[in-house]
């Protein structure tokens, strides 16, 4: 057993949820030799990188059969290791780049993860479909600034529902320019929360709750977008 995970899962992973943990971290590595997974290749970093940073996002998962979206997941942080430790809840792990979603979808299906579905498309097409406003958390891990993170996560959150957004040290520069985008798209005041990580200096959780709903020109279709954020 990994005391650094069971520490993050509160003492509560199983011997097979660690197994399936250490399974799929053999899986990321061998598969990041053919394509570019991840920028950790060094497995005893990646336990602490991925696995490890991945399960402090336990705390602010509400209890129950919760539907969760992970944007932007290429090679699954933190959305497969969040899915071997709440197997009550049902994950979608939205990733645009077919390689990548492919690997997903293999890495799932050796894992047995029943409770994980793979949408291979842009988070601003799924923000316009049946996805819309369907979640009761969404997660996005290093994907792009928070004004952009924001457009493109909101917009899959239900009201009542939380963005969990992984961030480093450059949010105390992104987060201002980020908060008129997250009043226009429904969202309420940020709360920024200090991770407790090995090595992880900087490293923090915004949550952000979904307070309304978000206006249906949102978020706006990559082509119109033309790199502009809302803020």
């Amino acid at each position: 057993m990994n005391p650094l995970w069971n520490d993050l899962a509160s003492g509560n992973l199983t011997e097979a949820q660690d197994a399936a943990l250490s399974r799929y971290l053999d899986l990321l590595v061998a598969a990041n030799e053919q394509m570019n997974l991840t920028r950790i290749t060094d497995r005893a970093a990646a336990q602490i990188g991925h696995v490890g940073d991945s399960l402090t996002l336990l705390p602010f998962l509400p209890e129950g059969p919760i539907r969760l979206a992970d944007v932007g997941s290429g090679g699954g942080v933190p959305g497969i290791p969040l899915a071997i430790a709440r197997p009550d809840a049902s994950f979608t792990l939205i990733e645009s780049t077919a390689k990548k979603a492919k690997f997903l979808t293999q890495a799932a299906q050796s894992l047995g993860l029943a409770n994980v579905k793979i949408r291979a498309e842009r988070a601003e097409d799924a923000g316009f479909g049946p996805l819309r406003e369907s979640f009761d958390v969404v997660t996005v891990r290093a994907v792009g600034v928070m004004a952009w993170l924001v457009e493109w996560c909101l917009p899959l959150v239900k009201v009542g529902g939380t963005v969990l957004a992984m961030k480093g040290p450059k949010l105390a520069d992104e987060l201002p320019a980020a908060l008129r985008t997250i009043r226009i798209l429904g969202g309420g005041e940020p709360v920024v929360h200090p991770v407790k990580l090995p090595g992880a200096d900087g490293h923090v959780i915004v949550a952000i709750k979904k307070v309304r709903k978000t206006d249906l020109r949102f978020p706006r279709p990559a082509t119109s977008a033309k790199g502009k954020p809302l803020g």
